[in-house]
Order: C-alpha cells, then structure tokens, then sequence
C-alpha cells in the first residue's frame, strides 16, 4: 500500500474500468487516507475513522466493480451485500450483523490461504515422502514386479540371512524410498493407483441461531474442542498425481497455526476490511403500510450503529467495526438521498455521481481493459484452434447496438454488452469445436447479419434481454 500514490491507484483501476473518474478519485483517497492513519501516533489513529462513499449512478456503470477492484488492489478483505436482503431485527430474515460475520469469514478464508502458500513447497515434500511410503510396500505383494521400478524392492524372501546383510537391506530401503520420491515429484508415477489414508475434512458441525435476529452461525465442533474429539480417517484408492494433491493439502493445514490465522484475520477485517452495499436506493423513503416498517427505515436502523462503530459478536470473537470502510451505492431514480434517515446520510461524507454509459465508452469496454470482452471471447476460442480477429468498423458497430438497446429499452449499462456479445457469438461458438483451425475475421456486415434482424423486430427482449 505504502508504494501506491492516489494516481497510481487510479492508475491501476484504469487498466479494468472505463470513465468515472470521480469514483475512482475518491476511492484512491480513501485507500490513502488508510495508508496515513497507519502511520500516525496510537491516540491520534484511534481517532481518525474512514470516510464512508456513497456512490449514485445507473446500474452498468461501475460501482461494483470499481469497489471490487481496490480491495483486491490492496488484498483487504471484501464483501458485496444487497441492502433489500435484510430485515429488520426480531422479523424473519437476515441480520444486518450477518454482514460483519461474513467479512470475518472472507478474511479467514484470505489469510489462510495466504499462510498455505507459504508452506506449500514443505507440505508437498512431507506428502511425496508419504507417497513414497504407499508405493514401497506394495512392490512386496508379489514376487513378481508389476512396474519396472518395483524391480528396487526385490530383495528375496530369504528373512534368516547375516545381520549385516539386513543393515545393507535398509540402507537399500531408505536409498529406494528416496528414489522413488524423486520420482514422485517429477511426475514420473502419476498414473499409478495406489491407497491413501486422508482426514475428513467435513469435520463435526452443527448449526446453532445467535443474535437477536436469530441468524444460523455453523460451529465445528472440532476446531471448539481441539484435539479431544478423534479425526474421522478415510481410506481412498487415487492416482498418484491425485494423493499428492490431497496429501499437500492435508499437510499445509496441519503446518499453520489457526490461532495466528483468526487473530490476523479479525484484525484485517477491523482495520482493512471494505463492505459494499448495493441497492441502499430501495430502502431509502418510508413504506406506505400501517404496519411495521420491517424492510425500510427499519434496516437503515439497523445498519446505522454498524457503519458508525459498533462491536459484532462472530464465531471467532468480538469484532469492531469503527474502522472498516462502507461504500454504499444505488441509482436513486425513484427515492433520492435525501430520503435516507439523516443519521445514515451523515455517515456518507463522500459523495460520487457516476455517469450513464456513452456508445464511446462502449466501444473501450469493448476492448481496452485487461479484462475486455472481445478478449475474453478471442482467448475461449483460440482453445479450439480459432483465432478471431475484429474489424474496426465491427466494433464500433456493436457498441452502437448496445448504445441503441439501452436507449430503446431498459438501460442496464455496460452489461448490456454481455447480452449483446453472446448473440453474435452463439452460432460461432456452437461450430468451433467442429470449425477448420485458422482466422476468423468479424466484420461489420456479419454484426448487422448476427444482431440487426432482431434489433428490428418489437419482441426482440425475446433475443437480447
């Protein structure tokens, strides 16, 4: 983080999204801003809290994404959550605080991970060593070998011969382990079957309700109590190849301290986690029942004490969340955010407007970010021998459409390029595997031929949705 400067990050988030330059200003602040605070005193840190985003725009246009972006820019934990999926407290539904608890979750899931790899290269070894000890005794089932390499394990049935010629035997024993490991890890052996014992990793789990919305948490009963509880072991016949995958597995989570993981996790979540939350437009504004206000004003609420500061109860412990950093985002078309309870607006600072989609910004989708359609779709057919080109003329003819589609029907912004793209490539993707290998050129007139027909028609939701 500390390498990042707000232009780099901007810089960085260019490379996948197209135009919204506020957006991405104000999050490559924010980003920053976390990196200053870490620098600061221990009285003033505590005091400076991020600055909360809201961002407004149509859907399509990039909110989620630029967010999803950053946290994966700066590997801080990350979560999308729906606003119009929770419920007030007490009534059936979801409980706001299920929001902090899944972020905790995704952090332990990232910093597990992170210590795996780690250990990887020294789990591996541990689990060719065990694959080696699977092939070693199976040489002796018969006295005649079944493999070339089982020719090192033939060391006659006579068992009452000289002490020194039994020591030579080891020597040779632990000489041939150490070969066949090597060809363990070559891959010289990975077609060969042998039997494994591994840990179920289902583990003893049970389902219990907490808080006050009743939310389900699952415990594992073997991570509460340690070591008490026996390991349920399976035995299963695999390749080679498939052993070492699940042993190196197997061993990478006994090498990593659990402890350690949960304590960083939690700690990431509290001071770096980014909690996105969609659709916050739907429950601005009051219901017009007389009821209870159950989906509303209600969960703003509910969320309110979360997104100021408040301390969630997880299955990992207590978790703060005074400094984790909410962007919320929603089109606003019917409510405006005004209609947002006062408290939430005021936990919003950061205003950002993003803009509709042009047919220009259209065609850089199209092609400029790393992730860019027209290369997504290149890269799945050069799998079946099919290298496609685009004529200019094309692309600008297929940004058009879409520009026309959102215009003429509902405008879902740059998804609507999705829809688009799959129409003129659902007969080219049908024929490929059976296609002659070389280039594919898409020109203008094969768009209009693929896509014009329909655009033509009145029921073309029927085509391109």
């Amino acid at each position: 983080m500390s390498e990042l400067t707000p232009k780099q990050i901007v810089a960085e988030l260019d490379k996948y999204i197209i135009g919204q330059d506020k957006a991405k200003k104000s999050v490559a602040v924010a980003l920053r801003d976390r990196y200053r605070r870490n620098l600061l005193e221990d009285e003033m840190r505590a005091e400076i809290t991020p600055k909360n985003i809201l961002m407004i725009g149509p859907t399509g246009v990039g909110k989620t994404e630029i967010a999803r972006r950053m946290a994966k820019l700066v590997n801080a934990p990350f979560i999308k959550v729906e606003a119009t999926k929770f419920t007030e407290v007490g009534y059936v539904g979801r409980d706001v605080e299920s929001i902090i608890r899944d972020l905790v979750e995704f952090s332990v899931r990232m910093v597990k991970a992170e210590k795996i790899s780690r250990v990887n290269e020294k789990a591996f070894d541990i689990a060719a060593e065990k694959v080696a000890e699977a092939l070693i005794p199976s040489a002796h089932k018969n006295n005649t070998p079944k493999n070339p390499f089982e020719m090192l394990f033939n060391y006659g049935s006579n068992r009452e011969e000289e002490s020194e010629e039994e020591k030579q035997k080891e020597d040779n024993l632990a000489d041939n382990r150490y070969y066949v490991m090597q060809k363990v890890k070559n891959g010289d052996l990975d077609k060969q079957i042998i039997e494994i014992e591994i840990e179920d990793s289902s583990g003893h789990n049970i389902e219990m309700l907490s808080g006050p919305g009743m939310d389900q948490m699952s415990i594992n009963l073997q991570d509460m109590f340690g070591g008490i509880l026996p390991k349920k072991i399976k035995r299963r016949k695999v390749t080679v190849k498939e052993a070492l995958k699940l042993l190196t597995q197997q061993e990478a989570q006994k090498l990593i301290d659990m402890d350690d993981v949960v304590e960083e996790a939690v700690k990431k979540a509290e001071e770096r986690g980014i909690i996105f939350i969609d659709e916050i437009d739907k429950i601005a504004g009051k219901s017009f029942s007389n009821g209870p206000d159950v989906s509303r004003e209600g969960v703003q609420r509910d969320i309110l004490p979360i997104v100021e500061g408040s301390t969630v109860i997880t299955r990992y412990g207590p978790v703060k969340t005074d400094y984790m950093l909410f962007i919320a985002a929603g089109a606003f078309h019917v409510s405006k955010v005004s209609d947002l309870i006062p408290e939430l607006q005021g936990r919003f600072p950061v205003r950002v407007e993003l803009a509709s989609l042009s047919e220009e910004n259209f065609k850089e989708i199209l092609t400029k970010p790393n992730n860019a359609l027209i290369k997504q779709y290149k890269a799945l057919l050069e799998t079946e021998g099919v290298n496609v080109a685009f004529e200019e003329d094309a692309i600008s003819e297929l940004a058009s459409v879409a520009a026309f589609m959102n215009e003429q029907y509902e405008n879902i912004g740059a998804r609507r390029l999705y829809t688009v793209m799959e129409k003129l490539f659902e007969d080219i993707s049908f024929e490929a595997p059976e296609m002659e290998r070389g280039s594919l050129i898409i020109t203008k007139e094969y768009v209009d031929k693929a896509l014009m027909y329909d655009i033509k028609r009145k029921d073309i939701s029927n085509y391109i949705i």
